[in-house]
């Protein structure tokens, strides 16, 4: 089987990335996308195309009839283009639940850094305030536990159950916002207003839809507490990056932390450089043990697919 590989660059450090188990499937094509024209150019021919955030459009559809098969290397598949894959019956693959403990840890990180100050105190330190005391121990930058205070997860799947569990651990009250009722859960489950109106921190955890495009806006940010913190680890899309803008030098919320953004790279973004803002170039899901599971999960994906028993379509 001829195998297309779209974009490789997006899931390797270094080399720090086994891609042994996709090469033993068949011929593969390691090609660098910088349009569709690319897409059809280089994948000519194949029967799968692997690809992470390139968009697989029906145009590039139509154009590579060989291609049979769509293997996405993540768990969204917004850039795949489902209507036309189905009428010209190609099987799109994701790979969920693979990057679920490493999000989780990153949403903990950004909640951590807002309230303890590892970073802020740390560049005390090397400026050389710490040393300029008299007394043992420094503590001007104001720094708060999260111990009682109450985080509202919107979303409620692997990640969202993670970082439920993570931060109940830590002590914090959990309140739950999800479109399916889950049994037996162990957390408060509310509604959306009420998530928005009660949470201290609120963290977003659900993919990006029509319904859920621009989920935090202008109406949504005025229900949110003034000390609140926003994180979002999901999509970009799901944030108003104009109106949270506004909230942020306006006082209406205390912060935000965002691993993802509207338009990636950014360009002339405005939220980049406030100072109540955090915006990490969306590495949640990257760090090398969940990279190099993806790239396995993957190609169990293709090699179920080529067995005649595919898993995990779309």
């Amino acid at each position: 089987m001829d195998i297309a590989v779209l974009d490789k660059q997006t899931l390797t450090c270094e080399g720090d990335v086994d891609f042994s188990p996709i090469e033993k499937l068949g011929n593969v094509r390691w090609l660098r996308i910088g349009s569709e024209e690319d897409i059809i150019r280089g994948a000519r021919g194949c029967t799968a195309v692997l690809c992470n955030k390139i968009l697989i459009t029906r145009r590039v559809l139509e154009s590579l009839p060989e291609v049979k098969y769509v293997g996405v290397f993540a768990t969204g598949y917004n850039n795949v283009d489902l209507k036309a894959a189905r009428e010209l019956g190609v099987t799109v693959t994701n790979v969920p639940g693979y990057s679920g403990a490493a999000v989780a840890q990153h949403v903990m990180a950004l909640i951590l850094h807002f309230y303890s100050k590892a970073d802020v105190y740390d560049r005390a330190v090397r400026a050389g305030e710490w040393e300029a005391q008299d007394c043992f121990s420094y503590f001007p930058y104001p720094m708060h536990e999260v111990c009682g205070k109450t985080l509202g997860i919107f979303g409620f799947g692997d990640i969202g159950k993670r970082v439920a569990k993570a931060a109940a651990a830590l002590d914090m009250k959990v309140l739950v916002h999800t479109r399916t009722l889950p049994e037996n859960c162990p957390y408060e489950l509310v509604g959306k207003k009420e998530l928005f109106s009660r949470s201290d921190v609120l963290t977003l955890h659900c993919p990006l839809t029509e319904q859920t495009e621009k989920l935090i806006n202008k109406d949504t940010l005025a229900l949110m507490k003034s000390g609140a913190i926003l994180i979002n680890t999901a999509r970009g899309g799901l944030v108003d990056e104009d109106a949270l803008y506004d909230a942020l030098t306006g006082g209406r919320i205390r912060a935000a932390a965002l691993d993802v953004l509207g338009q990636e790279p950014p360009r002339a973004n405005r939220l980049i450089g406030l100072d109540n803002c955090v915006i990490t170039p969306h590495v949640a899901w990257a760090p090398a043990e969940t990279r190099n599971r993806l790239v396995s999960l993957a190609a169990k994906n293709l090699t179920a697919y080529m067995c005649g028993m595919p898993i995990n379509t779309i």
